[in-house]
């Protein structure tokens, strides 16, 4: 069977075939600790499950839900978005229910790109990007995220026309893998160069809540102009631990959003009620939550960082997310064959950085996502290597 030729250029997603490698693995008997996927070892709070509970038994969401999402939970997220970061939203025309950020982010380009046209986006970055560009027959094109350049992309080194020709540029702060973080500055920054060339910014955002040491993140839709030129994606996934619950949100540009809304009412059913009316409950009820959380990953940030320092290697504390993203022993030829290493070897994953992207190579992306008895072990484990 012949697969369609944008689907033969989709390369093998990355997670997917760590999965399958931890797997195999595992079935030999080895005590595999994966820090590979950034997917919460934490539970969801009791509160958001009662809610789940109790939803899931009223008749009325077992039906077909809103495509857009239900009206209270589009208002939910905008009252959220209004005290979290002072930024008011129209919850019928800037507010879009998704099932998981990641969704929305594959479908946007069906909206927006025609076959060849270009599409920038962050490299080292989230998979997505890149695919769901090629998916609606675009062209994707890397904007470098550099070491230097504290991991911000520097927009004079785009090329004009390439700049010219973009329709959407995929942006992600605080930032996966890296960790990095951006300041308002840099968001005018964004919005100057989306004005400039008529590009519809989509800015991906579901790190906002995971940071430490007192630093808030700012949403990218604070700096005036912002949504004239683009949208915000939001995820419950990382904030509260609900990964698999598949639940999440778009806000800004109502043109923007009209345009997703669009794709997406011809390609799925939107989101289980039930699910919505737990999201509600995660962003209207108690947020202490968020501070216990963040309170476990910086314990771990702390263990690791300090334990990898003491083996050899140059690790920062990030903060916001719950990655590190370092540098590999120069010994090794790549961070393919370092994490491969480290598998073979220790039954460790960790995430090999040009899988992330071409300007992701050299360096390794650890997840903070196992508890500190386990991180302790990994530390260890690697003090043997």
């Amino acid at each position: 069977m012949d697969y369609a030729k944008r689907v033969d250029e989709i390369p093998p997603y990355l997670f997917a075939e760590i999965d399958r490698a931890v797997e195999k693995k595992k079935a030999s008997g080895v005590d595999v600790i994966s820090l590979g996927i950034g997917d919460p070892d934490i539970p969801t709070p009791k509160h958001i499950i009662e809610r789940l509970c109790k939803a899931s038994n009223d008749p009325k969401n077992h039906r077909y839900p809103s495509y857009a999402g239900m009206q209270s939970f589009r208002e939910a997220a905008a009252n959220w978005y209004k005290k979290r970061f002072s930024v008011s939203l129209n919850p019928d025309s800037e507010v879009l229910a998704l099932i998981g950020s990641k969704e929305g982010i594959a479908h946007t380009p069906l909206a927006f790109v025609n076959p060849g046209d270009a599409v920038l986006f962050t490299d080292p970055g989230y998979p997505v990007y890149r695919v769901g560009t090629i998916l609606a027959d675009g062209v994707p094109i890397e904007v470098p995220l550099l070491e230097e350049n504290n991991f911000l992309p520097d927009f004079t080194e785009i090329d004009v026309e390439t700049a010219r020709k973009a329709k959407i540029l995929f942006i992600n702060y605080p930032n996966n893998p890296t960790a990095a973080v951006a300041d308002r500055a840099f968001f005018k920054e964004v919005v100057d160069f989306a004005k400039e060339n008529d590009v519809l910014v989509c800015h991906d955002a579901p790190y906002s809540e995971v940071a430490f040491d007192g630093y808030r993140a700012p949403s990218f839709l604070e700096v005036p102009g912002a949504k004239e030129v683009g949208v915000e994606f939001h995820s419950l996934s990382k904030t509260y631990n609900m990964t698999g619950w598949r639940i999440g949100f778009v806000v800004g540009n109502s043109e923007a959003i009209k345009g997703l809304g669009k794709v997406k009412e011809n390609v799925d059913s939107g989101a289980f009620q039930a699910v919505q009316e737990a999201g509600i409950e995660a962003l209207t009820g108690p947020q202490e939550c968020i501070q216990d959380n963040m309170e476990i990953y910086r314990e771990r940030r702390d263990l690791m960082v300090d334990g990898l320092n003491d083996l050899g290697f140059d690790v920062s504390k990030p903060k916001a997310t719950f990655y590190l993203w370092f540098r590999i022993p120069k010994k090794y030829k790549s961070s393919l064959e370092f994490s491969k290493h480290l598998l073979d070897k220790a039954g460790i994953v960790m995430t090999p950085g040009v899988g992330f992207g071409v300007n992701g190579e050299g360096f390794v992306r650890c997840a903070l996502t196992q508890p500190k008895e386990r991180l302790s072990e990994v530390l260890y484990r690697m003090r043997k290597l």
